[in-house]
């Protein structure tokens, strides 16, 4: 089966979900002071600020790792599905950690795992998708897949980064938050070549 519908898929869900993110941001009706009003709901800006670039890189790396794929069968499908799960349940999970950072107990403790193991999840898929095509290379243009299994190896070390956070979530919300904060600085500054090497060897096998 050609991957053209299923990336015409990924994109959609990756851009819908985006788009939720930013419908949660706060909007004070009637307010006599509005800036306060806005600066008092800083937890929504960060936890959208987080789940945006978090979003976003996820969707970076998952589009380097489709570029090589020319193929694809039932079961990869199906692991792209469990990945598009996750990312459209983000702004859920975001909304709750936003709306309980303040009030601190038992709320904001569960609200921080939540959000914490649906970034992990998500993180999991990823990681599926990875090793998925390093064990059936046949889905990928030939050139690429000695570098497949350097791409899923980041992954994995991606989705590892989240197991201390979701510990953090049980003790301290407002740290478990800071480091999936940390996560998503770290991979966006992070240099890797597999994305770029994987495009680059599969315009050189289509070209």
């Amino acid at each position: 089966m050609s991957p053209g519908r299923l990336h015409a898929l990924i994109d959609g869900v990756f851009a819908i979900a985006i788009t939720l993110l930013v419908l949660d941001l706060p909007r004070p009706a009637g307010s006599d002071q509005l800036a306060r009003d806005l600066l008092h709901n800083w937890p929504s800006y960060a936890a959208y600020a987080v789940s945006f670039a978090t979003v976003g890189i996820v969707w970076i790396e998952h589009t380097g790792m489709m570029s090589a794929v020319r193929s694809v069968n039932r079961r990869f499908i199906e692991r792209t599905l469990v990945l598009l799960f996750f990312v459209s349940v983000v702004p859920w999970p975001t909304a709750l950690a936003a709306d309980y950072a303040r009030d601190g107990g038992a709320q904001a403790r569960t609200a921080a795992l939540l959000y914490a193991a649906t970034l992990m999840l998500m993180g999991v898929a990823v990681t599926l998708g990875w090793r998925y095509l390093v064990s059936h290379d046949e889905l990928v243009a030939e050139p690429v897949r000695t570098v497949l299994p350097a791409g899923a190896r980041r992954s994995l070390l991606g989705t590892l980064a989240y197991v201390p956070a979701l510990l953090l979530a049980l003790v301290s919300p407002a740290a478990s938050f800071g480091l999936a904060a940390l996560i998503a600085v770290y991979f966006a500054c992070s240099r890797t070549a597999v994305p770029g090497l994987m495009r680059d060897h599969a315009a050189d096998s289509t070209g």
